[in-house]
């Protein structure tokens, strides 16, 4: 075989190995992150590198050729958790009442409250320790406070006392108080929410 074939063949086989790489590098990504998810599902809320390369069934260097440390894998885990909830939470309300809209955003939060429970949960311990975690609670604080101001008039928003009480009550504190510290199942800490909601609104102008 001439040299110029040699060459030829070795120029078609080597970005296969390259894609080849590329692929597996991918899957194994894809492991570390399912992986980690499904620790803190299935209650681990803390889960160590060394437990997500078990879980995953990799060795514990790939995962952190992955992710430079544990703040990069929760980032990729809220980003993937963001991708999921955000049209159900910036959904736009009907041209309704605004106690009804309010009433919506309740029901809204109660399903993703309780789906993203474990990892508001896990994210909650590490945030101390982590600015990524501690920067991102206080975009989501923001952001619910936000979200339920933008369904109110400007004649209920100068009630101050009333406002900061709903804003609590429609909180994610409140909700893992509800179902944890309190021990209410999902649906009776829904009716406890909305019922703390009807009873502020029943109070503003």
């Amino acid at each position: 075989m001439t040299k110029a074939a040699t060459k030829s063949i070795a120029t078609k086989v080597e970005p296969a190995r390259i894609d080849g790489r590329r692929e597996r590098g991918r899957s194994s990504h894809k492991r570390i992150v399912e992986a980690m998810m499904e620790l803190i599902v299935a209650g681990d809320l803390a889960p160590s590198a060394a437990r997500v390369a078990e879980e995953a069934g990799i060795g514990l260097r790939t995962v952190f050729r992955h992710f430079d440390d544990m703040d990069s894998l929760y980032a990729e885990i809220t980003a993937t958790i963001t991708e999921q909830v955000m049209p159900i939470v910036a959904a736009p309300y009907p041209d309704q009442d605004w106690r009804a809209n309010v009433r919506d955003m309740v029901r809204r939060r109660v399903g993703v409250f309780e789906a993203t429970l474990p990892f508001r949960l896990a994210a909650n311990i590490k945030r101390y320790q982590s600015p990524f975690l501690m920067g991102q609670y206080g975009k989501v604080v923001m952001l619910e406070r936000e979200l339920l101001l933008r369904l109110l008039p400007g004649a209920v928003q100068s009630d101050r006392i009333n406002i900061e009480a709903l804003c609590a009550a429609l909180s994610f504190q409140s909700w893992r108080a509800l179902r944890h510290d309190q021990g209410l199942s999902a649906e009776e800490a829904g009716t406890v929410t909305m019922h703390m909601a009807e009873t502020l609104m029943a109070t503003m102008p």
